[in-house]
C-alpha cells in the first residue's frame, strides 16, 4: 500500500509534525483543519466564515490526494460554542448539498487557539461504488 502525506503548509503542521491529510490506499483522512490562512492569521472571526475557509482547505487537501468532495463519506466538526451549530451546518450544507456524508458535530471546551471556533476532519474513500 502506498502512503501519501499531504501538507497545507500551515506552521502548526511543521511544529507538531503532523500531516493535513494522509492517503493510505483508497482511504484519505483529512484532520485538524482550522481557518488559519497561509499567513498564520485567522481568516474569519465567526463560525460560518471559519467553516467556509476550513472546507476550502479540506477540498484542496482532497484534490492533492486525488479525491473530490463526492468521495467524502464522513465529516467530524468540533465547535467551541454549540450555539454555532446552525452557522456551521449551513456552511457544511452548502459544500455537501447532495453528497450528504455521515457527520458528527460536538462541542469542545477549547481548541488550540482561542480565536478558533471550528475544527473539521473529513474522511474520503476512493474504492468505488459499493
Amino acid at each position: 500500500m502506498i502512503r501519501q502525506n499531504i501538507s497545507s503548509g500551515g506552521p502548526l503542521e511543521a511544529k507538531a509534525r503532523y500531516s493535513r491529510a494522509v492517503r493510505a490506499g483508497n482511504s484519505i483522512h483529512v484532520s485538524s483543519t482550522t481557518a488559519f490562512g497561509p499567513d498564520d492569521n485567522m481568516v474569519a472571526d465567526n463560525a460560518y466564515g471559519q467553516t467556509v475557509q476550513i472546507l476550502k482547505t479540506v477540498t484542496a487537501a482532497l484534490a492533492e490526494a486525488g479525491a473530490r468532495l463526492e468521495d467524502v463519506v464522513r465529516s467530524v466538526m468540533y465547535v467551541t460554542d454549540i450555539n454555532d451549530t446552525e452557522a456551521v451546518g449551513k456552511a457544511h450544507g452548502e459544500v455537501f448539498p447532495d453528497i450528504r456524508p455521515t457527520s458528527t458535530l460536538v462541542q469542545v471546551v477549547a481548541l488550540v487557539s482561542p480565536e478558533m471556533k471550528v475544527e473539521i476532519e473529513a474522511y474520503a474513500d476512493l474504492s468505488g461504488d459499493a
